[in-house]
């Protein structure tokens, strides 16, 4: 029970990595608010672990400042405080440099870098007034991504996304280090999320990705969560301004390796 009576928000909680956290987080002990567009898959999972006691879906969109303050309002009221942030909200957009619209690079920027700024900045207010009122100082985690240092050059805005996460990490940390309020990042490789659907249905796609995985497969979002409790648990309590990288390998390698397919 790492993280018992603690209370954590998880944006993009609804599915994959995100759903993952949450469910981890819960299993930690943890009470967990759901941030997600996705209502249907938000409130499956809400009720799964238990109703409103212990988690609570709230729609929001992270590009969204007024679903943020309301997420922010709606945990405080639910729960008191919040403890942990996991900046975890996504998406992708796939096209050519040469053709790609500046509306899709916007939207994505909006929501994966914009996003965890403005909820990132709403929670961090909330800790440091929990951290002048006498509370324990929070942690923040920003979902991050191998592509924050490597790039495809068919995704462009996610990549350029990626990279600023990692940079916002790091300015993030140094403000609130004064307040206790630590914040890291996790940088997944290739994870069996629906980001990476065609890997599991297309044989090329899946070789590829497995030529430049060392540990020769694919993550799972539970990879991922274990991690999030690391580093929101006390035993990361000296470690801030950092990305760590959840890749197989991947950044470590500068060749190919051979498949070996099960």
């Amino acid at each position: 029970m790492l993280l018992k009576d603690r209370v954590a928000i998880v944006t993009g909680g609804a599915q994959g990595i995100g759903r993952a956290v949450v469910e981890r987080f819960y299993s930690e002990g943890a009470k967990v608010v759901i941030a997600d567009i996705e209502d249907k898959e938000g409130e499956e999972l809400e009720k799964s672990l238990g109703g409103e006691e212990q988690a609570r879906f709230v729609h929001c969109d992270v590009a969204d400042k007024l679903d943020i303050r309301n997420l922010v309002t709606q945990t405080v009221g639910a729960f008191g405080r919040i403890d942990i942030l996991v900046n975890n909200a996504g998406i992708l957009h796939a096209a050519p440099f040469l053709e790609l619209e500046e509306k899709d690079f916007d939207r994505v920027l909006a929501v994966n870098l914009k996003g965890a700024f403005l909820t990132g900045q709403a929670v961090a207010k909330q800790m440091v007034k929990q951290v002048e009122a006498g509370g324990n100082p929070g942690a923040i985690i920003n979902m991050s991504s191998v592509n924050a240092v490597l790039a495809i050059e068919d995704q462009v805005p996610y990549t350029v996304s990626k990279g600023g996460m990692t940079q916002l990490t790091k300015v993030m940390a140094l403000a609130l280090a004064k307040y206790g309020i630590r914040v890291n990042a996790i940088g997944p490789g290739s994870i069996a999320t629906r980001m990476l659907a065609a890997v599991a249905t297309n044989p090329e796609a899946r070789r590829k990705v497995l030529s430049r995985t060392p540990l020769g497969r694919t993550g799972e979002p539970a990879d991922i969560a274990g991690i999030a409790v690391f580093l929101a648990a006390d035993d990361a309590g000296y470690i801030t301004a950092q990305t760590i990288y959840a890749d197989g390998g991947r950044l470590g390698l500068n060749y190919t390796v051979p498949v070996i397919e099960p």
